[in-house]
């Protein structure tokens, strides 16, 4: 069951679902766990345990893994059983710019590509601080056109600075920054970083249902991405790039973030430029809890409901 508001009748862009009683329980168990490293700073001597959390992930069956290059970018291909050969998923990992790897997703993209049958593929972009913005928005793109030369529709995706980049790359291609032979044919962003100025409201009004980040620590994240750059530059904050004529937009993202704005906020300024845009909120879930698939339920509901759109709009003909 879910709902379409936000404390405001009228944002019929917001999909509210309920907390499952159960998942209650589990996150419960999970925020214990998970709070005795709440805003902890990490430099790149974490990224090996950062990785390691991801691989956790329950793996899909039947869903093979090969290195690759598109665009001049390495990463990994993830190729489900008879998937559509003329469609792509362009997946970019999260990990606050300064973390994360291509290998370590693969499960979590593999849940996604599965569901949406079709293959995707997962750039290996370079991390920050030893290479600051634009870097990555500029290795995203080199991909994205790579892609577009041998398939003929691609939607992308993004989970946390990933669906910056995600959300970034869209606008781009949208205004007609480059020309592509493929169409882009859908967004999807989990729990986006849209706004690098790090100001909306829920930096303080789930600061303590948050059981991961601060804001002082996000903050050093960013600014080692940043280095100097304008935090309100388009290519940084999507929240501040032209969204007129984005293809259709799907966002999840948990009631208990504090990046809950930064995706409530993207998803309102999208709406009002005439996109076909909605956010989806999940009481009481974290940031990323799509990774829990196997343990939560409402996971599983994320990863279906990304699965089905993602089908709907690869698919279209129109």
């Amino acid at each position: 069951m879910t709902t379409s508001s936000y404390g405001d009748p009228s944002s019929s862009f917001v999909v509210s679902h309920p907390l499952d009683p159960e998942d209650g329980k589990l996150t419960e168990s999970m925020y214990a766990i998970s709070g005795s490293g709440k805003g902890m700073r990490w430099g790149v001597e974490g990224r090996g345990v950062f990785d390691a959390i991801m691989e956790r992930v329950l793996p899909y069956d039947s869903v093979t893994f090969e290195s690759g290059s598109v665009g001049g970018i390495p990463g990994l291909w993830v190729k489900p059983e008879n998937c559509r050969p003329d469609e792509a998923i362009l997946h970019l990992h999260g990990g606050w710019f300064n973390f994360g790897s291509a290998f370590a997703f693969r499960h979590l993209v593999a849940q996604i590509a599965a569901r949406s049958g079709v293959k995707a593929f997962v750039p290996d972009y370079r991390l920050a601080p030893e290479h600051p913005f634009p870097a990555a928005p500029d290795d995203v793109l080199a991909c994205y056109l790579g892609l577009a030369e041998i398939v003929s529709r691609i939607a992308l995706s993004g989970d946390s600075a990933g669906g910056n980049l995600a959300l970034v790359l869209a606008s781009r291609i949208a205004n007609g920054e480059v020309a592509a032979k493929a169409t882009l044919a859908a967004t999807v962003a989990l729990s986006p970083i849209t706004d690098l100025t790090l100001s909306g409201p829920t930096y303080e009004s789930r600061a303590e249902a948050d059981p991961l980040f601060t804001r002082a620590q996000v903050a050093e994240l960013v600014h080692a991405y940043l280095r100097g750059a304008d935090p309100e530059h388009p290519l940084a904050s999507p929240l501040q790039a032209r969204m007129t004529g984005l293809p259709p937009v799907r966002v999840h993202v948990g009631d208990d973030e504090v990046l809950l704005d930064d995706s409530r906020l993207y998803v309102q300024r999208a709406v009002a430029a005439g996109v076909d845009a909605r956010v989806h909120v999940w009481l009481g879930m974290a940031h990323g809890f799509p990774g829990s698939v196997g343990t939560l339920k409402a996971s599983a509901q994320a990863l279906d409901d990304i699965g089905t759109f993602l089908t709907e709009r690869l698919t279209c003909v129109g």
